[in-house]
């Protein structure tokens, strides 16, 4: 199973839950007023937190990002070769 498929599943689920708990009055089931207050802003609630733990992967993956040092000097190398290439076909920097 994919990852997509895993989310789609999970969503499914849980909306599936709000909906029957929000609309319980007309399935039978009674919930106290405050759990119903709740309920209501739970999907918005739950984007929030989201959001907010995607920021979080985002910022923590950045700041743990390892630099390739010797790639970058690979590269440097090829563009210091490149132009010197270049340079000899009359190329001017």
């Amino acid at each position: 199973m994919t990852k997509l498929a895993q989310w789609l599943w999970g969503l499914a689920l849980l909306g599936s839950t709000w909906a029957a708990l929000t609309m319980g009055p007309t399935l039978g089931l009674e919930l106290p007023l405050t759990c119903r207050e709740v309920l209501w802003p739970l999907p918005a609630y739950l984007l929030v937190t989201i959001g907010c733990f995607a920021l979080g992967t985002v910022g923590y993956r950045v700041a743990t990002f390892h630099d390739c040092e010797d790639a970058a000097l690979e590269l440097q190398t090829q563009i210091q070769e490149a132009r010197a290439d270049l340079a000899r076909k009359g190329l001017r920097f």
